[in-house]
């Protein structure tokens, strides 16, 4: 009997739902190719349903989620609602509440796609981040005294554990290891300047890292980072680091692999349920016209199928997104891909039955 998988949808606002049904399509495409199925779970979270109700994430859909086998995720953020509202009681609520404590970034350039890095190619960018997703400044430590006066204060409290940093780090350098490419891992941080946050990150690395004699390790600041992100990106196979860190570097690793529209990102809990999502945003002003690309969305069904297990269908996926950006997809950016968003799908879709490992 073929093995099925309980999957929640949250299409979300805006071009969310635009770009989830076309990852759908390719899941339901690599399902029927490699022999499992699909159960799907479907959810109206997000800012329409807010505006008409005032409910953002009720525990129990929180307890419903965590019942499943993966999340997919379109995109929350509503032009109409105040930023902050959304994304931190559907965004960062489920992170925390399912403790999904690594968020994973591929960035990656595929053939045919293009960078604003002079001189770099597919060969020089594919690395990972690995970015701590439950603590740091996101925790929401802190508060104001005297607030709306002259002599008001703003805390904001940068949250570290033990516990937090070392599983982060420990799920990095295993990943390192399985990844199997360069075998180098690299420390994000800032000790010179955030000397007790860092001093525990970077204690916690080396020690841990004694464990794994077979990775290389090294460490940079996070500024130095950005710059060799742009100048050397070849330098990078895994990255780990902390929250905010980690929230601005992807987005530079966003650009340097083609752009939002590529960029995919899931939210791990290796114990539990993970969340997987294109990581461009809603893009109000090009929903419903069938233009946006959700190349992203099925780079995220990708990274789902791999957390499920479901390696051959996952490398087929990748197979097909690549093959599509290299014959046939003009630009990666909305409007300009010679095809609608459905066409995009349906034509990676019809490539799983086909292609193969190498194409």
């Amino acid at each position: 009997m073929a093995k099925e998988y309980d999957v929640a949808v949250i299409p979300g606002d805006g071009t969310g739902p635009e770009v989830v049904a076309e990852g759908l399509k390719t899941l339901n495409a690599a399902g029927a190719e490699y022999g499992f199925s699909l159960k799907y779970h479907h959810y109206d979270i997000g800012g329409e349903r807010y505006m008409k109700t005032g409910e953002i994430l009720s525990d129990k859909v929180i307890q419903e989620l965590s019942q499943t086998d993966g999340i997919f995720l379109g995109a929350i953020g509503h032009p109409d609602v105040k930023p902050g509202i959304l994304e931190k009681g559907i965004l960062l609520k489920l992170r925390f509440a399912l403790d999904q404590y690594i968020n994973l970034r591929p960035v990656k350039l595929y053939e045919g796609v293009y960078t604003p890095i002079k001189n770099k190619t597919a060969d020089d960018i594919d690395f990972v981040v690995v970015r701590e997703n439950s603590e740091g400044l996101y925790a929401g430590a802190g508060g104001f005294l005297k607030q709306g006066t002259p002599d008001e204060v703003a805390i904001q409290e940068s949250i570290n554990t033990r516990k937090g940093v070392e599983r982060c780090i420990r799920f990095a350098f295993d990943y390192c290891r399985e990844r199997n490419k360069a075998k180098k891992l690299t420390l994000c941080g800032k000790t010179n300047v955030l000397t007790y946050a860092f001093d525990l990150w970077e204690r916690t690395f080396y020690e841990v890292a004694a464990q794994y004699p077979d990775i290389e390790t090294d460490y940079a600041h996070v500024d130095a980072i950005c710059m060799w992100m742009v100048k050397n990106p070849e330098w990078f196979d895994v990255i780990v680091t902390d929250n905010m860190f980690g929230d601005i570097i992807t987005d530079l690793g966003a650009m340097i692999q083609g752009g939002m529209g590529i960029a995919a990102g899931g939210n791990i809990n290796p114990e539990g349920v993970s969340m997987f999502e294109p990581i461009g945003g809603s893009a109000p002003r090009y929903t419903g016209k069938q233009i946006i690309n959700p190349i992203a969305a099925i780079v995220a069904t990708q990274l789902l199928l791999e957390t499920l297990g479901e390696q051959d269908a996952a490398k087929a996926v990748e197979m097909s997104v690549k093959k599509a950006l290299r014959d046939d997809i003009k630009d990666v950016s909305a409007g300009k891909m010679g095809f609608s968003t459905g066409e995009v799908g349906d034509l990676i879709a019809n490539y799983i039955k086909t292609v193969k490992s190498g194409v």
